[in-house]
């Protein structure tokens, strides 16, 4: 072993070392000792020890706000195509668009979109790579989110769409090596260089093979790295009841909803293809099925009022959103509008000051996602002209002493001495919600929507039933059999018994959840059992 090397895994225990920090100021100590003149990458550092030094370099953790709201997030792209309504005049991307072939509404520079077209649009090549990426940064990534992007997927033929997902659970189901065999497999240590990428790309291809996708959602149930959530992107018009249960038998959990305005003149100026009721049939349908709902907005739009809060009325009311400026786009129908004069772009400093008015007034029940598109400044022909928008708000709104209130800003990061449980109950989309929330202070460590649906879609459910459409606690993604911080300390069971409380409160006969693929495991250890596309259980009253 490179003396180099060998010195700073015998310091690291030697020395107790346990942070990062720690780490890089020894690496710099040692590479003077030995006059290097690389400094070794942390991902060098990892992929050069042998089992036993790596065991002891777990907390050598990379990126580690990728993971740390308790699951790791798989993003993957289906094959460009085009929208069959045609295009929105913002939107860039497409077969033939001034990107080149690139999935519709991307341009082919986001990170995600680059990883799939390395790796051809092919899920099970991008999906394992993924994974080898997160296995590098020594992250944990046994509790998997696969986020399906690239338009509107329920547009495709229903074979390509199974096949797909299929193939990326088959991914996960196969990426089950052990530290000798990943470096092996994956030729690590070691340079990335054209060759080595073709060599690994043929071995992933080689493991291929074919399957269905009932048996490969059966072996993932089981499987080292488990799907926990299938999210799909799609619009309200093919949000319709056929497409809705045809996502629920794929796996699916989240619907990401391309809403972007509440304004029906504003959604027929820029061609969207559906009107503000199938926005409402939607969001009804989805979480009467039991689907979280993630809601994109887009202020700035021609002729619109930016009203954001008007996603909250009784009508919508997501679990979480997407809100992102408009831009003006190369190659789009509004960059004529722009260049004849006729559309003006929100700038930056506007996004900020109609961002912090809005934050602190987003109910504690929503999560905020995202503020801005994936989209290099370098793309964009006019808008917001800055890429940390979300850092500059932040320091916006710190020096006026604004605090946003969404789950995501009040995530847990102190120590938990005195939780509480608390709920709030609202009516949305004809239902009535239960958000049961355990909090310190405003710090929330986890929580659990329950829905009393308004209407019964499925034989699964019942007049009387209760549906838990999510359940999530948070803290640093671990692996499934090891205690962190916060998971895997009773906190989901305390959520889960609450709404299950409720519900027997409130005479319901059966509470079903939509459970992601890998969690069934844990419901059917609590009581649960397989339900169609859920898992439910029966209440009994003595």
């Amino acid at each position: 072993m490179n003396p180099l090397y060998a010195e700073i895994y015998t310091e690291i225990e030697k020395r107790n070392i346990q942070t990062v920090e720690e780490v890089l100021k020894l690496r710099r100590e040692l590479c003077r000792k030995y006059k290097s003149k690389v400094f070794p990458s942390i991902i060098h550092i990892l992929m050069n020890a042998n089992k036993e030094q790596f065991e002891k370099l777990k907390f050598l953790v990379m990126k580690p706000m990728r993971t740390q709201s308790g699951v790791t997030p798989i993003a993957i792209m289906s094959m460009p195509s085009n929208c069959p309504h045609g295009t929105c005049s913002m939107c860039p991307g497409g077969l033939g668009s001034f990107f080149g072939d690139v999935p519709q509404s991307y341009t082919g520079a986001e990170p995600s979109t680059m990883r799939s077209m390395r790796n051809n649009y092919d899920p099970y090549l991008t999906v394992f790579n993924r994974l080898e990426q997160f296995y590098l940064l020594n992250q944990s990534c046994e509790k998997a989110e696969l986020i399906i992007q690239g338009g509107t997927f329920p547009a495709f033929p229903e074979k390509y769409q199974n096949e797909f997902i299929m193939y990326a659970l088959k991914a996960m189901n196969d990426f089950n090596f052990t530290y000798e065999e990943f470096k092996e497999f994956f030729e690590l240590p070691g340079n990335i260089t054209p060759e080595r990428t073709k060599r690994v790309q043929a071995k992933i291809l080689a493991r291929k093979g074919t399957s269905t996708l009932a048996i490969e959602q059966k072996r993932n149930e089981t499987a080292k790295i488990r799907c926990v959530g299938l999210t799909i992107e799609t619009k309200p018009d093919w949000s319709k009841e056929e497409h809705a249960n045809l996502m629920l038998e794929q796996g699916c959990t989240r619907v990401e909803l391309g809403v972007q305005t509440t304004n029906n003149e504003v959604l027929q100026k820029i061609n969207r293809g559906h009107t503000i009721e199938d926005t409402k049939e939607a969001f009804r349908i989805l979480k009467d099925l039991g689907f979280k709902v993630h809601a994109h907005m887009m202020f700035g739009l021609p002729d619109d009022e930016n009203d954001l809060r008007a996603i909250f009325k009784e009508d919508f009311r997501p679990d979480m959103l997407k809100i992102y400026p408009c831009l003006v786009m190369p190659g789009t129908e509004l960059e004529k509008m722009y260049k004849r004069g006729e559309f003006i772009p929100i700038r930056t400093e506007e996004v900020i000051k109609l961002l912090a008015e809005f934050k602190p007034k987003v109910p504690e029940y929503v999560r905020i996602m995202r503020i801005q598109r994936d989209i290099p400044t370098k793309q964009t022909l006019d808008g917001v002209d800055k890429t940390n928008l979300r850092q500059l708000l932040k320091e916006y709104m710190e020096k006026r002493n604004l605090h946003c209130n969404c789950i995501r800003c009040n995530e847990i990061k102190s120590e938990i001495t005195d939780p509480e449980l608390q709920v709030l109950e609202y009516t949305a989309s004809q239902g009535k919600e239960f958000f049961i929330s355990l909090k310190q202070g405003k710090e929330i460590i986890g929580f659990c929507r329950l829905r009393f649906p308004s209407q019964v879609l499925r034989k699964e459910i019942t007049e009387d039933s209760g549906m838990i459409r999510e359940l999530h606690v948070y803290g640093n993604a671990i692996d499934l059999e090891k205690s962190g911080d916060v998971q895997h300390r009773g906190f989901g069971k305390m959520l889960l018994k609450k709404a299950e409380s409720i519900c027997k409160e409130n005479k319901k006969n059966k509470v079903l959840v939509i459970s992601g693929i890998g969690v069934r495991e844990y419901y059917k250890k609590q009581g649960y059992q397989q339900d169609g596309p859920y898992v439910s259980k029966n209440i009994t009253y003595s």
